[in-house]
């Protein structure tokens, strides 16, 4: 695909297809998260009339916080899911030929110290490859004492008898969902942020046929008709059952993972780290990315799902102390850049009593008799799937004729196969030579030396991107805000100038732009005890 036009991600624009009366939509979907954008992709691809709306801006959840890993699930093979790691194993591969400018092949090691744990993981991870078949992204093998100590510098020398290395991708996700965004516009749909579903409307049936929605910036009101509505709102998505029926019952439980960045200089490889028993029966990677390194990740059940979850200092000290078992250079407090917290949106269990991280995270399509189609569970990794398996289940259930799915080998906007990792534009894939002509002569003019952000990257998000705040910019569009929290609170009111010039806003605008940010960002900063 090729670069957009500014015209084609005008909010402006997408809002008066929504206003227009005389408009009956194939497919309204709800929720921009990857979910939401895989249903949306999906149905454009086959043609059908589409419309996406979120109610803050795309990937504010979930979705801009994984782990950055694009993996067929290792740890649903150690609970024997062969089912699930062969789909996500299949989609790992045909997103990075999809997106090879935001998906990369990532090589991972399991430092082993005993010899039932060479055995174990060296026959485990022949089986991973197995499963993957054409698609793997590369065979796992054991390598030495020697070479494990030179490719994991600062890993723990004492009893190490070598490791076992492996393959999986990695990723930029709030990057890829707007790239999904920019596909959906370009194929003809519609898709737009800050426009909240505040009401369904059904017919005299019953049966849904619409919704209400709410413009969060200009706090208007529009009735929307679609064919078929699609609740794809992750942890949210008991709201939009109980708009449809008050009495529905809990459809999804709740999980928490934590992640914390550091310097590169902790974990001064290329290769990621995964340690594959901690304390609470989960695995845990030190995966570089954006020259920083991610720790993470924890799983921890919530009683309620937030557009910004918070940290327990329990999570805390649990990856700190985790990763210090095996970093010789331990990690404290005062050396996380960041810390971020995402939510899970796991089917519930039949049985109270089980345990979030034996939960399947395969998804669960659920209709209810008024046709509304909710979608839950699932991942990045599998948001493809996700998106074809939502359209043939509204096609069969509502008798549409049936149209072929075209995701599979449908290149995502940005596609390019020359990808220099170390350039800072490389996440625009072929839009970087646009960006870069925009920029022409004034390439050293960071507003951020050390994050690499460039004051037309600020205008780029504006005019391509559909960024309508400052956390936009610095958390999705950019991803300063999960690189170094404080960095970003100190270039804020950079970024705030430069939108306020290209949104047309006044110093007003300006000022609570900063302190919301502000507020925002000091979230991400560990407090020191």
């Amino acid at each position: 695909m090729k670069g957009s036009s500014q015209t084609i991600v005008d909010r402006d624009m997408q809002v008066k297809r929504i206003a227009d009366p005389s408009i009956t939509w194939d497919l309204l979907v709800i929720g921009g998260g990857a979910t939401g954008l895989g249903v949306a992709m999906d149905a454009v691809a086959r043609g059908y009339k589409t419309l996406l709306v979120e109610q803050a801006d795309f990937a504010k959840g979930t979705s801009s916080r994984s782990t950055k890993l694009v993996h067929g699930g290792v740890r649903y093979l150690a609970q024997g899911d062969v089912k699930l790691v062969r789909e996500a194993s299949i989609e790992r591969g045909l997103l990075c030929r999809n997106a090879p400018h935001l998906v990369k092949n990532q090589t991972f090691i399991i430092p082993v110290y005993h010899y039932w744990d060479r055995l174990k993981y060296t026959l485990g991870l022949k089986i991973y490859d197995w499963i993957s078949g054409k698609l793997t992204l590369g065979s796992s093998v054991f390598i030495s004492r020697k070479k494990t100590l030179e490719a994991l510098p600062g890993v723990k020398a004492k009893g190490l008898l070598g490791g076992v290395m492996y393959h999986d991708g990695q990723f930029d996700d709030s990057r890829l969902a707007i790239n999904l965004v920019q596909s959906i516009l370009e194929n003809g749909g519609c898709a737009i942020n800050y426009m909240k579903v505040t009401g369904l409307q059904k017919n005299s049936q019953q049966k849904v046929e619409g919704a209400i929605l709410e413009d969060g910036e200009k706090k208007v009101t529009y009735g929307v008709k679609a064919k078929a509505v699609i609740n794809a709102t992750g942890v949210f998505v008991d709201g939009i059952l109980g708009m449809d029926n008050p009495a529905s019952p809990k459809s999804i439980c709740v999980s928490q993972g934590v992640h914390l960045v550091l310097e590169k200089a902790f974990f001064p490889s290329e290769h990621a780290l995964m340690i594959p028993e901690t304390s609470d029966g989960r695995v845990l990677f030190a995966v570089p990315w954006h020259d920083k390194v991610v720790l993470g990740t924890t799983d921890t059940p919530v009683e309620e799902a937030s557009l910004e979850p918070q940290a327990l200092e329990k999570e805390v000290r649990f990856i700190l102390e985790t990763a210090s078992a095996y970093l010789t250079q331990k990690p404290t407090r005062s050396d996380v850049l960041s810390v971020f917290a995402g939510l899970r949106p796991l089917a519930a269990p039949k049985q109270g009593e089980q345990k979030t991280k034996e939960i399947s995270r395969s998804h669960k399509i659920l209709v209810s008799p008024s046709n509304l189609f909710t979608i839950l569970g699932g991942k990045w990794t599998t948001y493809r799937k996700m998106g074809e398996d939502m359209v043939d289940k509204v096609e069969k259930h509502l008798h549409w004729q049936h149209r072929k799915t075209t995701t599979a080998s449908l290149h995502i906007h940005g596609y390019t196969e020359q990808v220099n990792w170390s350039d800072p534009f490389y996440v625009y894939g072929s839009d970087a030579a646009l960006l870069r002509q925009q920029i022409n002569g004034s390439a050293n003019q960071w507003i951020s030396e050390s994050l690499k952000i460039h004051p037309m990257q600020v205008k780029w998000a504006v005019e391509q991107e559909m960024a309508r705040s400052v956390e936009d910019v610095l958390s999705r569009r950019t991803r300063a805000l999960l690189l170094n929290a404080k960095e970003s609170i100190r270039i804020c009111t950079d970024v705030a100038r430069i939108m306020a010039d290209c949104l047309g806003k006044d110093e007003e605008w300006i000022s609570e732009q900063v302190a919301q940010y502000t507020h925002l960002a000091e979230q991400y900063i560990l407090k020191q005890n």
